[in-house]
Formats: structure tokens, C-alpha cells, sequence
């Protein structure tokens, strides 16, 4: 009896400690949510795996199995060394989804950067999804409400009045009508009579959907590709399906529109792929996942820019939500989609959100939170900030927004369905239009700048914003300018390969290699040889040219030397962005860039 006792009592503890292990897959945010739902309920969860599975190699040898030629060049830009790809371009492994559909999940979407799927499964099967070996945590995926959405007759004549005062005092090449004022203020047309419009770049629009493309102003408009991530089809305009996309008329027609005398967008030679990723026929307006999906697709064919004019974070359907604590751009899945899209070479530009009327630590949406996101607050054509116009700083103290554009009153075509030639004057605001405005400028940047990353891109925008020199958390950098931006030099120093004295004919005695990796987050190794000894100094500098660490200071005997530089130090830490690290032996000097992105 004792030894029947013994063996029931090892069973009940083998179970409970199962139990107990399986169940640390579950995040409080899924505990909280099931809670409240019966165990033959539906809800809505992401499942992630632990692995992509074997026979990975293939991907390795031949990259264009998983994403465009047109990715990898962007990504060659910022990746300078090792492979292309990595474990969060390879997909989602088959047979991991099709166990878990035996347990009845119905797949919504699939994220190959952070593994795993979204998907509708009952209550009662969660445990029996967490206890498979492959499955590495559980969570909910949350509804949200667009903090974003246009607001209605703020300061309706300030367009009319302002426009009047402003009445073509430059010639320019192109007849911007009503939407001079706007892009006078960023300092486009100037960029445009420079020849720069937008031409070879790829912008993703991630928005409603976009009800009315038979508008003039998109008659000559380049569009690669569409995909409604709500719906899953691939037209993003009106259906009789989830949603209308008037929202997504207008900010499209702001950053890539045109009709000669009435409105024209700052990049309206781009090419562009358009994405739907928000039901707005439900409260819940959008669920993260279709964002996430419309980030990876765009990164797959290449996009070059994102504009998105949609921000999340109070009132779940569910009474949870994000923070101002959790505006640290680490906590939201969305910033950190937009952050990995970021290190995979994309200029990720984000509405700042509509809340600059409520008190709380901070007002910001996610993913306008992340480091390397560009965050777009909206002032009107004067220049002052508008009320609605959310700000910052983060939760852990980085200033917010990045800049501003004209967001107040904009002149945007009518998005109702058959109506061609109409437009809208002094009715809607809201940082939706200020996005699209950057975003727009952005590509004129990256059209001059093919070379650049998104760090030297959102560091020219902040560098020559209009009060760079005191960013603050209401304004952030300040207003851009379009052509100052494009004019920038990416550094106060030097960067060149290793400028030698001639004058003295140092030899080639000393090397610098590139530090790797680079980018990096939060460390990386910096190498370099002596062939003959000598008094050594390296120090790292910002864009402006301030230093803001030295590594080595002393003389140092010929050798290979490795030097760590972590940019989380306790002393100084650093922020996302380019900075330059110089070696001085001699007479020999080197300079090279390394990009920090977190």
C-alpha cells in the first residue's frame, strides 16, 4: 500500500509540475483576458515558437527565397557585414502551425520576425497549446483604438487666411494651389525645383485602406502593390467587407499626390504600396497583428519608407491597454516591429497621436514611443503647435516627438467614392497629416542620399529642424526643412578611410578595421593593428561632432588590439543614431561610422 501510495504521489507531482511549467507560457496579459471569458469562448492570441525548425541553409545560400532583391539593397546600406538575412527573415515553420491548428486555432496572420502566428483558438485548448515542446509563450493580442483618427474644425479659417497672405511670392516649378502653404513651411518646393521628387523610392502606406483611387489627384500616382491585412484580399478600397478607407484618401494624397493648381504631395514620383491594416467599422479599430503582417510585407518587397498615420495605446475593447509607463519602446509589439524594421534599413515615420489635450506622463502612441521610430507632431501653417498634438518625453526620459509638419486644417481630396475633383478645406487636422508630410520628405532625402541609413536620415531631419539646438518634449526637434535636411553633412568630422600625412610619409603602419556589428545594440568590438608602436588615442564622437567617449588614451606597443564600446554605459548612455569613432596613432588618422539601433 505504502508503494501504491508512494507512486500516486509521484504522478500528482509529475502532473502539477507540467502544469506548472506549461502555464509560465502564458503572459499576465492572457491570464487577465481569459479570466474573463468562459472556457468555450474564442479569443484571439499569438502563439510563439522557439525555433524555426532545420533545413534552414537554403534560405542562407539564397536569399531571395524570403525577401526582394529590392530588400537586400536597402538592407546593404546598413548591414555592412555578415549575411543579409538572419533568423527573423526565415518563415514560420509549417509543421509548428499545422500542430496547432489540430487544436483548432484559426490562423489570422504569421510573423516570421517574431515567430509565431495570431490566431482564434477556444479557451479550453490554451493549455493544451502551451504544453507542446516547440510553443514558447502565449499572449493575447490587443484591440485598440486609433488615437489618430482626423479631428473635425480646428481653427477652420487659419488655411484660408494664412494661404492668402502667402499668395505665390516665389515661382517655383510646380503650381502647388492650396497646398503651397503646407509644403512652404518644410521647404519642398524648393527640394522639388532642386529635381528631387520622390523618384525610386518605395513608401508603404499603412492605413485604412484608401477609399476613392479614382481621385484625380492619384491619375498619375505609382502604385507596386496592395494588400487589405484586415480582410486579407488584396484591394484596399471600399468592399462590402470590414471598413471604409477614407482616412487612407487623405494621407496618401498628402505625401504622394498630385494635381497641378489644387494639391501635390512632397513625394508624389514615389512608388508606393499601399496597405490596409485598420477595420474601422469596429470600436476595436485595429489588432495589432495586421500591422506587424503589413511591416513584413513591405520590408519583403523593399519598401524604403513607412507613413503611418495610425497610433494605439488607451481603451481596449477589453478595459486594458498600454501606459504612459509602458511609452518606453520596449514594451508595445508594435514598436518593436517597427524597430526591427528600422534595422532592416527601413525610415519608419509615425504619427505622435491626437492626445495633447489629456494630463498623463506622457500622451504618445505606440509605435511613436520607439528609439529609431520617427514621431510626427502637428503645428499649424504659422507655426504653433497644435493642441491636440501629443507629447512626450518616453517613459524612460527620451524627448518625443522627433518633429513636426503642418497638421492643422490640411486641404485633402474628398474620399467618398465617385466624387473625382472635390477637396476639403479648413475641416479635418490631426498628426494623420502631419505624418505623411515627413514621411514624403524622407524619400526626397533618401532620393538625394540613396546611400543613407535611417539614422542619418532621422538625424538630418532632427539636425536641421527648426530648434535643434534646444529640442524640447511638446516640440521635439522642431519643423523640418526639406532642404536643409538634404543639404546636411552627416558629421562635424572627418569620415574618411584613413587620412595619412603625406607631407611626412607616414606608411602604411596601422589599420583599421570596421568594428563589428555594426549596426549594434547595446555593444560592439572595434578592431585595429599597430605594425609600429606609438601613443594610441580612439574616440567616439556624435553626428555634431561632441565626443562622447574615449576608449584608449596611451601609448601601446605594435599589436591587434580588440576594444568593446557598450553605448548602455551607466555614465552615458546613448540613444539610437549614427556616430563616428576615430583612431589617432602618429601621424595617422582613420574615421569610420558605426550605427547604433535600438
Amino acid at each position: 500500500m505504502k508503494r501504491v501510495g508512494l507512486l500516486f504521489f509521484l504522478i500528482i507531482l509529475s502532473v502539477s509540475l507540467f502544469a506548472q511549467d506549461y502555464s509560465r507560457k502564458f503572459t499576465d496579459g492572457l491570464n487577465y483576458e481569459t479570466s474573463k471569458v468562459s472556457d468555450n469562448d474564442s479569443v484571439l492570441v499569438w502563439v510563439f515558437f522557439k525555433d524555426k525548425g532545420k533545413s534552414l541553409r537554403k534560405y542562407f545560400e539564397d536569399p531571395s527565397l524570403v525577401v526582394s532583391e529590392a530588400s537586400l539593397e536597402r538592407r546593404s546600406h546598413v548591414i555592412k557585414n555578415g549575411s543579409l538575412i538572419d533568423q527573423t527573415d526565415l518563415p514560420v515553420n509549417r509543421d509548428y502551425i499545422k500542430q496547432i491548428q489540430k487544436f483548432g486555432v484559426k490562423v489570422k496572420n504569421a510573423t516570421k520576425w517574431f515567430n509565431g502566428v495570431s490566431g482564434y483558438v477556444l479557451k479550453r485548448n490554451l493549455d493544451k497549446i502551451a504544453a507542446l515542446s516547440f510553443v514558447k509563450k502565449v499572449d493575447f493580442v490587443g484591440r485598440y483604438i486609433n488615437n489618430v483618427k482626423p479631428i473635425i474644425g480646428e481653427n477652420n479659417n487659419l488655411r484660408s487666411n494664412s494661404f492668402l497672405n502667402k499668395n505665390s511670392i516665389v515661382a517655383h516649378t510646380y503650381d502647388y494651389g492650396q497646398s503651397l502653404a503646407e509644403l512652404e513651411q518644410i521647404k519642398v518646393p524648393e527640394v522639388h525645383d532642386m529635381g528631387y521628387t520622390g523618384n525610386g523610392i518605395i513608401i508603404c502606406l499603412m492605413d485604412a485602406g484608401v477609399s476613392n483611387l479614382q481621385h484625380e489627384v492619384f491619375q498619375n500616382i505609382h502604385i507596386l502593390d496592395q494588400y487589405d491585412f484586415v480582410n486579407h484580399d488584396s484591394v484596399v478600397a471600399n468592399q462590402a467587407d470590414s471598413g471604409d478607407g477614407e482616412h487612407g484618401t487623405y494621407t496618401l494624397a498628402l505625401i504622394g499626390g498630385f494635381k497641378s493648381g489644387e494639391l501635390i504631395g512632397p513625394a508624389f514620383d514615389a512608388t508606393y504600396l499601399l496597405a490596409k491594416t485598420e477595420n474601422t467599422q469596429s470600436e476595436s479599430s485595429i489588432e495589432e497583428d495586421n500591422w506587424i503582417a503589413a511591416a513584413e510585407w513591405a520590408d519583403s518587397l523593399g519598401a524604403q519608407v513607412t507613413s503611418t498615420s495610425l497610433g494605439y495605446r488607451y481603451d481596449f475593447t477589453s478595459g486594458t491597454g498600454y501606459t504612459a509607463q509602458d511609452m518606453n519602446g520596449h514594451t508595445a509589439i508594435i514598436t518593436l516591429g517597427a524597430e526591427m524594421a528600422v534595422r532592416k534599413g527601413i525610415v519608419v515615420v509615425n504619427s505622435a497621436g491626437n492626445d495633447g489635450d489629456k494630463v498623463d506622463q506622457n500622451t504618445l502612441n505606440a509605435p511613436a514611443d520607439g528609439d529609431s521610430v520617427i514621431a510626427v507632431g502637428a503645428v499649424n501653417v504659422s507655426g504653433t503647435r497644435a493642441s491636440f498634438s501629443s507629447y512626450g518625453p518616453t517613459a524612460d526620459g527620451r524627448i518625443k516627438p522627433d518633429v513636426m509638419a503642418d497638421g492643422v486644417d490640411n486641404y485633402i481630396p474628398i474620399g467618398t467614392p465617385g466624387n473625382t475633383s472635390g477637396y476639403f478645406s479648413g475641416v479635418y487636422s490631426g498628426t494623420s497629416f502631419s505624418c505623411p508630410l515627413v514621411a514624403g520628405v524622407a524619400a526626397l532625402i533618401l532620393e538625394a542620399h540613396p546611400n543613407w541609413t535611417p539614422m542619418e536620415v532621422r538625424d538630418a531631419l532632427r539636425n536641421t529642424a527648426s530648434q535643434s539646438s534646444s529640442p524640447d518634449s511638446l516640440y521635439g526637434w522642431g519643423i523640418i526643412n526639406a532642404q536643409a535636411a538634404i543639404d546636411y553633412s552627416p558629421t562635424a568630422i572627418d569620415n574618411d578611410k584613413g587620412n595619412k600625412n603625406k607631407k611626412n610619409n607616414v606608411p602604411d603602419n596601422y589599420e583599421l578595421a570596421q568594428n563589428f556589428p555594426n549596426p549594434f545594440n547595446p555593444s560592439t568590438t572595434i578592431k585595429y593593428e599597430i605594425k609600429e608602436g606609438g601613443y594610441v588615442t580612439l574616440n567616439v564622437y556624435n553626428l555634431l561632432g561632441n565626443l562622447v567617449a574615449t576608449l584608449v588614451d596611451e601609448n601601446e606597443p605594435a599589436g591587434t588590439y580588440y576594444v568593446s564600446f557598450n553605448s548602455n554605459s551607466e555614465k552615458n548612455p546613448l540613444p539610437s543614431g549614427v556616430y563616428f569613432y576615430r583612431l589617432h596613432v602618429g601621424d595617422f588618422v582613420a574615421t569610420k561610422k558605426m550605427v547604433i539601433m535600438k
